[in-house]
């Protein structure tokens, strides 16, 4: 998968657990502050002397507003396999994350997934995306068709507003008791369960976030509240993810998320970046092993909670007025 194989191990990496996450990640921490030239000058710019870092909340964490303005690469590649870029209304400055390894990308989020959902050759994966589809290098829509090559169920497909088509596919494969994916933005989603009420049983019901101007924004409560009153569920689910990770958590109830093996939540206080805490409320850090080649380490924009056990719960968007850090450099 790469061809620094000698300087860092991807599939130790890949295939990291409870027991050596911390130590994985200081490698990377120490790998991509030598090999990441704007990530080193970030450290720089707080004095941070890298050989002292032991604990994963003395790690800095880059302000994910910097994959907007700069290229987010470790180490040197002429080419990206993948680009990912982030929506935006027109004229806005978006995201790009680029990709060295689209091999990399793929076991983590398989990995990831039948870590939580067992083999992706289980169900049907239905994914309902308009906007996403819309636009090109959407990092939501490769995560689908890559659970969807995986999964090989020839009822697989991507729906933007055929929703009488995707209705009539969830009954039909309600009937024949097959275990089924329904993989969605929040707003069409809940477009799609107010249109079409459906009973299922053997279907998993997961939004992955987002409103992009087409709803007003409800909380992840009444979203699923919705949801599950037009599904008759007992519970839906949520996906946290991003453009610029390449990791995923899940969230199988309630909004309480879980970590997939590459990733892990940390937070950091909202008036100073440096100070960082594995449990309590304030702003989301995440450590994603999976991102070797771009940076691990990102400052989101998100508040939340962390609970002693590790779970998570996405609160809503910082002010940016709050933040600081992002303007501590001029590159």
């Amino acid at each position: 998968m790469s061809n620094n194989k000698t300087l860092i191990n991807i599939e130790n990496l890949l295939h990291a657990n409870d027991e050596n996450f911390a130590s994985l990640a200081l490698s990377v921490f120490r790998y991509q502050h030598e090999y990441n030239t704007l990530y080193r000058q970030y450290c720089d710019a707080w004095h941070v002397n890298s050989s002292a870092i032991t604990e994963l909340t003395q790690i800095p964490f880059l302000p994910i507003s910097f994959f907007k303005t700069h290229k987010i690469v470790t180490g040197l590649f002429s080419e990206a396999a993948l680009t990912f870029e982030s929506s935006g209304t027109t004229g806005e400055v978006t995201s790009k994350h680029y990709v060295k390894d689209a091999a990399v990308y793929e076991q983590s989020l398989i990995n990831g997934f039948e870590q939580f959902y067992g083999p992706a050759e289980n169900y049907a994966i239905l994914a309902l995306l308009p906007s996403y589809l819309e636009r090109k290098n959407a990092s939501l829509v490769h995560m689908a068709q890559t659970l969807m090559k995986k999964s090989r169920h020839a009822d697989n497909g991507f729906y933007i507003n055929e929703w009488t088509e995707l209705h009539k596919k969830l009954q039909r494969l309600e009937l024949q008791g097959q275990k089924t994916l329904l993989l969605g933005v929040t707003f069409a989603l809940l477009d799609f369960a107010t249109s079409h009420p459906t009973p299922l049983k053997h279907t998993v019901v997961m939004e992955t976030g987002g409103m992009k101007g087409r709803r007003e924004e409800w909380t992840r409560k009444q979203v699923h509240d919705l949801l599950k009153q037009q599904f008759q569920l007992e519970d839906v689910h949520s996906e946290y993810g991003m453009t610029e990770l390449l990791s995923q958590a899940y969230a199988m109830k309630s909004g309480i998320f879980s970590c997939t093996n590459t990733m892990r939540v940390l937070i950091r206080d909202i008036n100073d970046p440096m100070e960082v805490a594995e449990t309590g409320s304030g702003c989301l850090n995440i450590i994603d092993l999976a991102n070797v080649h771009s940076c691990s380490f990102i400052a989101t924009e998100d508040l939340g909670i962390i609970a002693g056990n590790r779970s998570f719960e996405v609160l809503g968007r910082i002010d940016h007025s709050a933040l600081r850090g992002c303007s501590l450099m001029a590159l």
